[in-house]
């Protein structure tokens, strides 16, 4: 167990840092976990810091960084003891948009330098952003397995086409649409169509003089397959 957990690096949905510790003490410290010598676990922190643009907070203590900080703090740790493996947990959770490319672009690099990541997430472009391979599942299930655009493809085809229309006018675009879509979904007066061809698929629609009070084509992503295969409706 022991040799396993010398491969592996871990970074926690929950910020579990010691508080009262400086940043760079943060990562000594958490070496002496894996028996690295002083010497060689205060060069490795020097270089995570550096990797992780928190050189000049290097004696700050962790209650005075920002939230996307401490994400990347949390990282730089994981990698103390040059793990083969990284498993990240909602790894952005309650970053703003500019933490989270941040963070993206951290895990980017350590993928190219031969790190394999896992990453545990709510957030479909992120898993779409970071990895190769994913999985969904709902409810403790997999549901489906493979690579983020192939699953696109499979499932929605290229583009989406959503349309708020009334009931009673929902079916006659589903016969009107049959031909062209590959699926649907559909909440309240939300309708969602999977389709190669949106524009074409509406213009059809305007055609047959079928009143919608809101249109829009766009282009197909991987979260529109979650929501396909898993469902609209909150789940306990």
């Amino acid at each position: 167990m022991r040799e396993i957990k010398q491969r592996l690096g871990v970074v926690p949905q929950e910020t579990n840092l010691d508080e009262q510790l400086p940043v760079e003490e943060n990562l000594t410290v958490y070496a002496r976990f894996f028996n690295i010598q002083t010497n060689v676990a205060t060069s490795r922190a020097k270089e995570q810091l550096e990797f992780i643009e928190l050189t000049e907070k290097r004696n700050a203590k962790v209650s005075e960084l920002s939230g996307g900080m401490r994400r990347r703090l949390l990282i730089a740790r994981a990698m103390m003891n040059e793990p083969e493996m990284l498993i990240l947990d909602e790894p952005t959770t309650g970053l703003d948009p500019q933490a989270r490319h941040m963070v993206w672009d951290k895990l980017f690099e350590l993928k190219k330098r031969g790190v394999t990541q896992i990453v545990t997430t709510h957030y479909m472009d992120e898993a779409h952003q970071l990895c190769d391979r994913i999985a969904i599942m709902d409810q403790g299930r997999i549901m489906e397995e493979g690579v983020p655009q192939d699953l696109i493809g499979k499932h929605v085809g290229k583009e989406v086409l959503e349309i708020r229309v009334s009931e009673t006018m929902r079916a006659n675009i589903l016969a009107l649409s049959s031909s062209m879509v590959k699926g649907y979904d559909s909440y309240r007066d939300l309708l969602v169509l999977y389709t190669d061809e949106a524009e074409r698929l509406l213009d059809k629609i305007k055609q047959s003089n079928i009143s919608t009070d809101y249109a829009l084509v766009r282009r197909s992503e991987l979260e529109d397959v979650f929501l396909k295969l898993t469902g609209r409706r909150l789940t306990e």
